[in-house]
């Protein structure tokens, strides 16, 4: 699974414990989460962050979008929020900077289109 699989798996999970566990095992402890919206630190703050955006979008998922590209520490790449197999709602692209671990030190996010 890709770091991207793995990272939008996050923000579609709906269990609470689940995606707890799930950002706790892709993100450092002292990871950070920013975009337009959000500036937050810690696995607690990143998971109530990502409850929030599925209490604003409910039954919409996030999925990949066509830019994906890496090297050394980093990454970047689009998404799409929408109802499944449907157009997207929102779109956006994040860049991430990652540990020595693989693991993601800060996400910063960027809102493309968003809902009137």
């Amino acid at each position: 699974m890709t770091l991207i699989d793995r990272y939008l798996a996050c923000w579609n999970e709906t269990d609470p414990e689940a995606r707890a566990k799930a950002v706790a095992e892709l993100w450092t402890e002292d990871g950070t989460y920013t975009d337009p919206l959000a500036d937050v630190t810690g696995h607690a703050a990143i998971a109530a962050v990502i409850e929030g955006a599925q209490s604003m979008f409910p039954g919409l998922v996030f999925t990949p979008g066509d830019l994906y590209d890496s090297h050394h520490h980093v990454a970047r790449f689009t998404w799409h929020l929408g109802p499944e197999g449907g157009d997207p709602v929102a779109t956006g692209f994040d860049a991430v900077e990652l540990d020595e671990d693989g693991r993601i030190r800060s996400v910063l996010g960027f809102l493309d289109k968003i809902p009137s």
